[in-house]
């Protein structure tokens, strides 16, 4: 048995991310921008450009990512000039593989979540040495659960000093309010406000560490939905605002016990102790009995997440599940594997132990390697059920839990046990430097 490797039943050629990627046609660009103003027609409130007037390419534009429709006001807020953009590799499956060929065509530049890919870098450089073009990137690589900005990792910093050209970001309201992460299939009544606003030149760049630069990107980028909506007074009043949202908020507050919520209409509800919350038309949670433990969304969302680290530092944490996992070595298949078993660990990190075509196999992601996942409730390719998506150098994995609304706790603790091993790390650096010291 080969670590994260699987014998498929005939030859499957993984993607290849080393070629070159190609240079846009300008006619593309005009496409894509014509496209994106059609399917963004009457949805848009206001597009903004700060500090813009006198920049052109080449540049390096970060964004926060909401929902697909991001990608789409981008390109309304980058023409007339070609731009290309980092996109997870998921996004190019369908219709036989032609998705992927017009992803190319128009600029995409395909990466696995979550993975070290050594091409990268000398692709953002293709794009802005050589081509002289925008190069778009989404620090968070996947949309955001809750509304507020997902964690990303500090080499931003470091790869906006390499890169040398100036930084733009793009902060988009309104996408999530519009299509909830947990929802996101039913389309409510909002119309977006997206800002363009060039933050650092390459002088600024030049003069800043990377980590002066990692705090300007968080703060220029830090955003709350539900904080926005109720500062603009942005009413949403569909009578099933609230269904789906118990796939984010899985642990209820009064009686703490996990995975056991559920949501219909307005209403958010435990089955165990059967307390309920309505969500009110300004996206605020309101308790019809008792107690309102929390109104604002992203604070129940971040309790829960306080709770996963403390069973995390407390060495308490431990997840296991039965799941149905589809393999993904390129954007043309997606292959059935068969039943399989998931676990995480502090210790042993994300693995997936399962049999197919005759062998055992075993995928694995070591804890201290493995600073974040992807997960999706409502997955768009083989079911709609929630999915954990693992992925190595050469493939992705998509596993369907069985367990309820496990999957939120998952990505919470992989970014706890990170977070915990850096930091372990870090005080033995320290400690091992210090003795150094006195030792000298």
């Amino acid at each position: 048995m080969e670590l994260n490797k699987i014998k498929y039943k005939s030859h499957v050629k993984p993607l290849d991310t080393s070629q070159k990627p190609p240079k846009v046609w300008h006619f593309m660009t005009w496409f894509v921008k014509v496209m994106s103003k059609y399917l963004m027609r009457g949805k848009i409130r206001k597009l903004e450009k700060i500090n813009m007037k006198e920049l052109k390419p080449p540049y390096l534009l970060l964004s926060n990512h909401q929902t697909f429709c991001d990608m789409e006001v981008n390109a309304i807020l980058t023409y007339p000039y070609d731009f290309h953009s980092i996109t997870s590799f998921e996004g190019y499956y369908g219709f036989w593989g032609i998705r992927g060929l017009l992803m190319k065509w128009v600029g995409c530049i395909p990466k696995r979540r979550f993975t070290t890919d050594p091409h990268l870098v000398p692709s953002c450089e293709t794009v802005l040495n050589e081509y002289g073009d925008i190069l778009n990137i989404y620090p968070e690589a996947a949309y955001t659960n809750i509304g507020t900005i997902s964690p990303f990792p500090d080499s931003y910093g470091a790869l906006v000093k390499k890169l040398g050209k100036p930084l733009v970001i793009v902060v988009h309201r309104g996408n999530y309010l519009r299509a909830p992460f947990w929802d996101w299939q039913r389309k409510r009544k909002v119309k977006t406000y997206s800002t363009m606003k060039k933050v650092l030149d390459v002088e600024d760049i030049e003069r800043m560490t990377p980590t002066e630069i990692n705090e300007v990107i968080r703060r220029e980028m830090d955003h709350d939905e539900y904080r926005y909506q109720k500062e603009n007074s942005i009413v949403i009043d569909e009578p099933w605002r609230a269904e789906g949202l118990h796939k984010a908020l899985y642990q209820c507050p009064h009686c703490k016990k996990e995975h056991q919520m559920l949501s219909k209409g307005i209403t958010l509800w435990c089955m165990n102790c059967g307390k309920k919350w309505d969500m009110t038309e300004l996206g605020e949670m309101r308790a019809q009995n008792g107690e309102t433990e929390f109104s604002h969304i992203p604070d129940w969302y971040n309790w829960q997440r306080e709770n996963v680290k403390k069973e995390v530092e407390a060495g308490r944490y431990n997840f296991e599940d039965d799941v149905d996992v589809f393999a993904m070595p390129n954007y043309k298949k997606i292959i059935p594997l068969g039943k399989a078993v998931i676990k995480q660990s502090i210790e042993n990190g994300l693995t997936i132990e399962g049999h197919y075509n005759g062998e055992d196999y075993k995928i694995s992601r070591p804890s201290r390697g493995l600073y974040n996942i992807h997960m999706e409730y409502n997955n768009c390719f083989k079911r709609k059920d929630p999915c954990l998506q693992i992925s190595v150098a050469d493939n992705t994995f998509l596993c369907y839990t069985t367990k309820k609304d496990v999957v939120t706790k998952v990505y919470f603790a992989t970014l706890a046990i990170h977070e915990k091993l850096m930091r372990e790390r870090a005080e033995k650096r320290q400690k091992k430097a210090e003795a150094e010291k006195l030792n000298n």
